[in-house]
């Protein structure tokens, strides 16, 4: 099996900055796409930002300019730096990675439990 962990999260007033961390463990031969998800209250979840194994990016453009997605693939972790935050921003956020645990398998997709993010006013 393999785990996804997020970290990070909290409380921060507006304006403030957080970073969130996906970290994966488990039996995994390679981490591929990586999206960093988001759901607030009585909404729909969305895609925020999303890295590509090879460090291609792309953003919801909602955050653009404002958050930036990384990855150390060696540490198995994806990164995403939130700067200049605000109330709407408050949400939990979730991280989803494609992985192949076994080199002759596919992917699978897997999801991380969540951390909370809240940004007050």
């Amino acid at each position: 099996q393999a785990q996804l962990v997020e970290s990070g999260g909290g409380l921060v007033q507006a304006g403030g900055s957080l970073r969130l961390s996906c970290t994966a463990s488990g039996s995994i031969f390679r981490i591929n796409a990586v999206g960093w998800y988001r759901q607030a209250p009585g909404k729909q979840r969305e895609l925020v930002a999303g890295i590509a194994r090879g460090g291609s990016t792309n953003y919801a453009d909602s955050v653009k300019g404002r958050f930036t997605v990384s990855r150390d693939n060696a540490k198995k972790t994806v990164y995403l730096q939130m700067n200049s935050l605000k109330p709407e921003d408050t949400a939990v956020y979730y991280c989803n990675a494609d992985v192949v645990r076994i080199p002759t398998m596919p992917e699978y997709s897997y999801w991380g439990q969540g951390t909370q993010v809240t940004v007050s006013s």
